[in-house]
């Protein structure tokens, strides 16, 4: 702690005593009953002129903190806040009496209680007239200037209570906007007759999506266990058991990486439909981002306004070989022969030495495509190296002003252990006969260059589903950290009968992103993960 902060501390503890002389503790209890500062200014909003105080004879109690303060001797100018917005105190001795002399030992931070009518100064800024003054909390700690706020991002991240008071209002509304949002999801979804569930995050079994999980141990049980890397295998069950529509908003872990986009812990929605299939999750998909963004634009309209990308309905829906076949061409000339619009994955080998010789092509890109044993697997690789960030540019609105959302359909086999195989007959129809990659009835969602949704026609037959668990084995001892394991009773879930059905997963922090503005997943998550401070802080 600096000398200065030191001695600010310290002057303010002393205050605080002072407080308690006078018979108020710093850290009272038992406010009573108070009237937001929203619904006061809802109530006056039509009395544009000024007034002393209100005819009706209202009196007001409010609560909040000082957020600023100004004393021009004998008045004294409050800014109060609480939860739903900000209002002036307008303090004078003759109104005050004694309690206006506690506003000396009042620090901006402070929680306060007053109570009095409300009035509108000659400037018309509407105020609350104290009649009393009661302290209620002691902020020991200076809260930053409201006009410079936080903006080393550090700090921002680490000490999110205090961004929150700094960065007033921008970082509240958009965490005002994050639960706006969830509710809407909700709602979308209670209204279709889906059921909301809440399922294991302790397994004992990983598995559900591709990816490295956390571990724990249960001390009771001496049983090693995984943080729950998605919900899916027991959203399923309960297809299974007769449930045909359930969701599950919640938590989960993926030990992977830290980046924009990506936090260890993150929010997902999934969704499961019996007797539905993924081309019907696309419309409905459409359907429920739009929900999402008027509920959140009828109440904040600025996230509705200046955005690079176009909601309009219908999204494009692209193949995965059709989007690796068009940035090929646009960017990549050279390698337009050797890939013959896909038919070239027939030898696969030969795709990817000529995408290997390419000059530009970066180190830990060569050691992605030298992992390649499959046409499948090279397709997806050449996706996400060539296709996936160039979407934005590749599918725009008529007059290129702003970029469509993209479904990428049909997945490969190979990276979708969970997606039922396109039907032989529609293969061949779309790809025509003996193509050299097997397809899932799978898309993902791309907005703005964002993977947003992923969704797919379950898997379920039970012996598909186990031949692909064993195959994630394989790919474990191969050195792949992500596999899942064998599920062996998922697969006895399947054997008693799934019907038909279609799965859908959601990034919530994600979708807050992408319709707030924020560049980062930290913006959007109030507390993300850091490393722990150094102990000289």
């Amino acid at each position: 702690m600096s000398d200065t902060h030191s001695t600010l501390e310290s002057v303010r503890r002393a205050k605080a005593e002072a407080w308690r002389a006078r018979g108020h503790l710093p850290f009272g209890n038992d406010p009573g009953p108070l009237n937001t500062l929203a619904s006061i200014r809802a109530a006056h909003e039509h009395q544009a002129e000024a007034f002393n105080a209100d005819p009706a004879g209202v009196t007001y109690r409010v609560a909040g903190r000082v957020v600023a303060l100004r004393d021009t001797g004998k008045l004294v100018f409050v800014k109060l806040r609480d939860g739903s917005g900000e209002i002036q105190l307008f303090c004078s001795a003759r109104d005050l009496g004694d309690d206006f002399s506690l506003l000396k030992e009042i620090d901006l931070g402070d929680i306060v209680l007053v109570e009095g009518p409300p009035m509108r100064t000659r400037l018309l800024e509407l105020s609350v007239l104290a009649k009393t003054l009661r302290p209620l909390s002691k902020s020991f700690t200076p809260i930053p200037s409201e006009w410079f706020g936080i903006s080393e991002v550090e700090t921002r991240y680490r000490q999110r209570y205090t961004d929150l008071i700094a960065n007033y209002p921008e970082v509240n509304e958009v965490f005002r906007a994050r639960s706006i949002i969830v509710r809407a999801l909700r709602e979308w979804l209670d209204e279709r007759d889906f059921m909301e569930v809440e399922t294991p995050t302790l397994n004992a079994v990983r598995g559900g999506a591709t990816a490295k999980p956390f571990t724990t141990h249960h001390n009771a049980l001496d049983l090693d266990l995984y943080l729950r890397v998605a919900p899916e295998l027991y959203l399923k069950r309960l297809i299974v058991g007769g449930l045909d529509r359930v969701y599950e908003i919640g938590r989960v872990w993926r030990n992977e990486g830290l980046s924009t986009r990506h936090n260890p812990e993150f929010t997902i929605l999934e969704f499961y439909q019996a007797y539905a299939t993924y081309r019907e999750l696309m419309d409905e998909t459409e359907e429920l981002v739009a929900h999402v963004d008027e509920r959140l634009t009828t109440k904040h309209p600025r996230f509705g306004s200046g955005r690079s990308f176009s909601l309009a309905r219908p999204w494009r829906r692209v193949r995965m070989l059709d989007a690796v076949t068009t940035a090929l061409a646009k960017r990549h000339r050279d390698l337009v022969e050797v890939w013959a619009g896909g038919v070239g994955l027939a030898s696969w080998g030969r795709v990817r030495a000529a995408v290997l010789a390419t000059p530009s092509l970066q180190r830990e890109h060569r050691e992605y495509l030298n992992k390649c044993t499959t046409a499948g697997e090279l397709l997806f690789a050449l996706f996400e190296l060539f296709a996936e960030g160039s979407l934005v540019d590749d599918y725009r609105t008529a007059d290129d002003g702003q970029s469509v959302p993209v479904f990428i359909v049909d997945y490969p086999f190979d990276v979708s252990p969970l997606a039922r195989k396109k039907d032989v007959d529609k293969q061949a129809a779309q790809y025509g006969e003996g193509f050299p990659v097997t397809f899932t009835d799978r898309f993902e969602l791309f907005v703005e260059g964002r993977e947003l949704a992923n969704a797919f026609s379950e898997l379920n037959d039970p012996d598909d589903q186990a031949e692909r668990f064993r195959a994630q084995l394989g790919n474990r001892e191969r050195g792949d950290e992500e596999a899942m394991d064998y599920d062996a009773d998922y697969i006895r879930a399947l054997s008693y009968g799934m019907p038909p059905t279609a799965g859908f997963g959601l990034g919530v922090d994600r979708l807050v992103m992408l319709l707030t503005g924020q560049k980062s997943i930290r913006d959007v998550v109030l507390f993300p993960l850091l490393r722990p401070e150094s102990d000289g802080r």
